[in-house]
């Protein structure tokens, strides 16, 4: 049995909040198989992501709140050695597909423990580290997502239709990134970790990311109106409403109290954010099968 602290740190709950990319992927066009649907899933969802977590907190130690775990436990060596096997078996699951598929897989684990590996450590590079993780999260899943679904075709390549769809998967994570760092300067700041938000100030978070929503919005809501209809991107904007209000009322009680830049505040904003692009991709997929 894994001890306690080691099924805290993988936090899979937390893989919710990057649901959305997987969706997103496969929303652009869900007529596929349903086993390569569920390999994919599993391999992110329930392995890759689960093991970067787990990595990556076993490298930080972290003692104040981090993502999805308001109060983390010590960690052992059980967590590396778990986080290496989950990968291992990410990249053997991913070769049923395709061997492409599983070297996508390999890479992108490379890159999470890049993160926090003392060896790299790019939580230490506030620009590096931002850039990295919004294009490894964003551009290069929506693209392993499409290349499991659909099989690897080196001429969906050169396809600016499919290009697209994954910058702008990378601009919204570039929005939101730093938002989840809002509430750590303190303990970033002790370890030396000079993060984007600690960069920016809090205030400054807050702008920054209202300015990449607005850009990323815009983007989405045009794709959606070319590849759909103007249906499409009108309900896109309707989903985000409720994540803009919550933002809005939020922003308004830190410029009163940097204090509420907080960890359950930007839970919550992240819970909500993922669930409504959930519910308007999940509607996008079944709009097409029904119709």
């Amino acid at each position: 049995m894994l001890q306690r602290a080691t099924w805290q740190h993988l936090r899979i709950p937390f893989s919710i909040f990057l649901l959305p990319i997987f969706l997103f992927a496969y929303s652009y066009d869900p007529f596929v198989p349903w086993q390569p649907t569920l390999i994919v899933f599993v391999v992110l969802h329930l392995l890759v992501y689960p093991a970067s977590n787990g990595y990556n907190s076993y490298f930080d130690k972290d003692e104040g709140s981090i993502g999805g775990v308001e109060k983390p436990l010590p960690v052992s060596k059980e967590l590396y050695w778990v986080s290496l096997v989950m990968d291992a078996v990410a990249i053997l699951l991913s070769w049923l597909l395709s061997w492409q598929l599983a070297v996508m897989v390999f890479v992108y684990g490379l890159i999470s423990k890049a993160y926090s590996h003392p060896v790299v450590r790019l939580k230490k590079h506030p620009i590096l580290g931002w850039l990295v993780v919004g294009a490894f999260q964003g551009y290069f899943t929506w693209w392993l997502v499409w290349q499991g679904l659909h099989g690897w075709q080196v001429e969906d390549f050169q396809s600016w239709s499919l290009h697209f769809p994954a910058i702008l998967s990378s601009v919204l994570l570039w929005g939101s990134y730093p938002m989840t760092q809002v509430y750590q300067h303190v303990e970033d700041r002790s370890r030396g970790d000079i993060t984007i938000s600690l960069r920016l100030g809090v205030t400054g978070t807050f702008h920054f990311v209202a300015a990449i929503f607005a850009l990323s919005s815009a983007g989405y809501a045009w794709l959606f109106y070319k590849a759909f209809s103007p249906l499409a991107a009108v309900l896109f904007l309707v989903a985000l409403l409720p994540v803009l209000i919550y933002f809005g009322a939020w922003y308004f009680r830190v410029r009163k109290n940097e204090d509420k830049a907080d960890f359950k505040s930007t839970m919550r904003l992240n819970l909500l954010s993922s669930v409504m692009m959930i519910v308007y991709f999940v509607g996008l997929a079944l709009f097409q099968h029904l119709f």
